[in-house]
C-alpha cells in the first residue's frame, strides 16, 4: 500500500513538472507581417522558421494583416511552412485585419490558423495578368493561372484537413468570409482575441511534422518577438513602390543635370547612386515595362520642347506620357503595390517645371554669345584712329587694338571684328 501512494505521488509530481514545462522552458517565436507579401516578407518569414527551428521553439506564429502580393513570394512562404521542422501558426490579428489574396494560401498551409474578432479572409482570386484580355489567348493563359491556384489551394487546405470546397471558392469566386464563418466552414481551427488566449487554445495540439507527431506546449511560454533587422527593414524601406518610383526620379534628374552641366559633380554622383539603388528597388517589385517606357518618351518630350518649336504639343504630350507611365508604372492589380496619387501629382508637375524651365534655362545659357575673351571680339563694332592701309588702329571697348583690313579705311569710319589672330584685329568696314 505503501509503495503504491510513493508511486502514485511520483507519477503526479511528473506530471506537474510536465505541465510546468511551459512556464520554465517553453520559447514561443513570434513574428508580424503588416503589408504586402513580397521578396522581403519571404526572407522574414523563412528566417523566423530557421530562428524557431535553432532554438528549438514550441512553434512559429505569424502574425498576419495582409491585402495580399505577390504569387512567387507566396509560394516560397508555403515551400518553407511545408518544409518547417518546427510548428507555424498563422494568427491572422488584430481586430479589422484580413487575410486576402496570398494570406489565403499562406493561412491554409500552417499548421494551425486562427483569426482575432472582427478579421476576414478570402478573395484569393490570382491577379497581375494585365487586367481581363478579351483575345483567346488571354482568356486561356488567365484560366491556366487561376487553375494553378485551385489546384495550389486545394493541395494545401487537404494537406492540412481544411475545406479544400472553400479554398477552391475563394480562388475561382474571390469568395471571402469573417472569422465565424471560416471557423464554421472549417478553414480555421480557432478564434482567438488576444495573444494570451491564442497561446492558451493551441497548447495540448498536436500537429504532423515529417510523419512524427508534436504535441504543443504553449500555455505560459515565453514569447519571443522578433522584429526584422536593419537589413531587412531597409530591403523593406526601398521595396516601397513610392520610394523605388521618387529614387528613379531623383536618378534622372541628377543625370540630365550632370550632362548639360558637366563638372558639377554633386548631381551626377547623387543621381548615379539614386539610379542604381532605384534599379535594385524595382527588382523587388511587379514593374510594368508600359509605364518605364512611358516614363523615358516623356523624359524625351521635353527635351524635344526646348529644342523644337512645337507650339507646346511636346510639352503636352510629355506631362500625359509621363503621367499614364506613373500610373502604369507597377501592376497596380496585386494589392498593395502601387504609387500614390500624392506622390505622383507633385512628381508629374515638378518635372516638366524642371525640363521646360531649369535644363531650359541651361541650354539657352549654352547658347548665348559669348561676351569675353577673344570670341567675345568677334562682331563688335570700333571706330579707326589711324587709317588702315592695310594696317592701322582700331579704338575697340575704350582700348587700342592694331588692326589690318582687306581694304583702305579712313579714320573715324566704324568697323566690325571678324577674326582675331593674337593681339591683332581683322576687321571689315561697315
Amino acid at each position: 500500500m505503501r509503495n503504491s501512494l510513493r508511486h502514485a505521488s511520483f507519477a503526479m509530481i511528473l506530471l506537474c513538472l510536465i505541465s510546468m514545462k511551459s512556464a520554465w522552458g517553453s520559447v514561443v517565436e513570434w513574428i508580424t507581417i503588416d503589408g504586402a507579401i513580397g521578396p522581403v516578407s519571404a526572407q522574414y518569414i523563412d528566417e523566423g522558421i530557421a530562428r524557431a527551428e535553432e532554438m528549438d521553439a514550441e512553434c512559429l506564429v505569424i502574425e498576419m494583416d495582409t491585402p495580399g502580393g505577390l504569387m512567387k513570394s507566396m509560394r516560397m512562404i508555403c515551400k518553407d511552412i511545408l518544409a518547417a521542422q518546427v510548428p507555424v501558426v498563422v494568427y491572422v490579428s488584430p481586430s479589422g485585419s484580413r487575410a486576402g489574396s496570398a494570406g489565403v494560401f499562406i493561412t491554409l498551409v500552417a499548421h494551425i490558423a486562427a483569426m482575432a474578432p472582427s478579421t476576414n479572409i478570402g478573395a484569393a482570386h490570382p491577379v497581375g495578368l494585365g487586367g481581363e484580355g478579351t483575345s483567346d489567348t488571354s482568356k486561356v493563359m488567365e484560366q491556366k493561372v487561376t487553375n494553378d491556384a485551385v489546384a495550389f489551394a486545394r493541395t494545401l487546405a487537404e494537406k492540412r484537413g481544411r475545406n479544400a470546397d472553400w479554398a477552391e471558392k475563394a480562388v475561382r469566386e474571390s469568395a471571402s468570409i469573417t472569422e465565424t464563418e471560416a471557423l464554421e466552414l472549417g478553414v480555421i481551427d480557432y478564434i482567438a482575441p488576444d495573444r494570451d488566449s491564442l497561446l492558451a487554445l493551441i497548447d495540448g495540439d498536436t500537429v504532423e511534422i515529417d510523419g512524427r507527431e508534436v504535441v504543443l506546449a504553449t500555455r505560459g511560454a515565453k514569447v519571443n518577438e522578433v522584429p526584422m533587422n536593419w537589413r531587412l527593414q531597409l530591403l523593406s524601406f526601398l521595396a516601397d513602390p513610392n520610394i523605388a518610383y521618387i529614387l528613379l526620379l531623383l536618378g534622372i534628374y541628377g543625370i540630365f543635370f550632370e550632362l548639360y552641366n558637366p563638372g558639377a559633380i554633386l548631381p551626377g554622383v547623387v543621381g548615379g547612386i539614386c539610379l542604381i539603388v532605384a534599379f535594385f528597388s524595382l527588382q523587388l517589385l511587379p514593374v510594368n515595362l508600359a509605364g518605364l517606357l512611358l516614363i523615358i518618351l516623356a523624359l524625351v518630350m521635353f527635351l524635344l520642347e526646348i529644342k523644337v518649336a512645337s507650339y507646346g504639343l511636346l510639352s503636352i504630350g510629355g506631362v500625359v506620357s509621363f503621367l499614364l507611365g506613373s500610373l502604369m508604372l507597377f501592376d497596380v492589380s496585386i494589392p498593395g503595390v502601387k504609387v500614390s496619387l500624392s506622390v505622383i501629382i507633385p512628381a508629374t508637375i515638378f518635372t516638366a517645371l524642371f525640363f521646360l524651365f531649369a535644363v531650359g534655362m541651361g541650354i539657352r545659357a549654352q547658347r548665348r554669345k559669348v561676351t569675353t575673351g577673344r570670341e567675345g571680339l568677334i562682331g563688335e563694332v570700333g571706330t579707326v584712329v589711324s587709317p588702315l592701309t592695310p594696317v592701322g588702329t582700331v579704338l575697340l571697348h575704350g582700348e587700342l587694338w592694331k588692326a589690318v583690313a582687306s581694304t583702305p579705311v579712313e579714320k573715324d569710319q566704324e568697323v566690325r571684328v571678324i577674326a582675331v589672330d593674337r593681339m591683332r584685329l581683322t576687321v571689315e568696314p561697315i
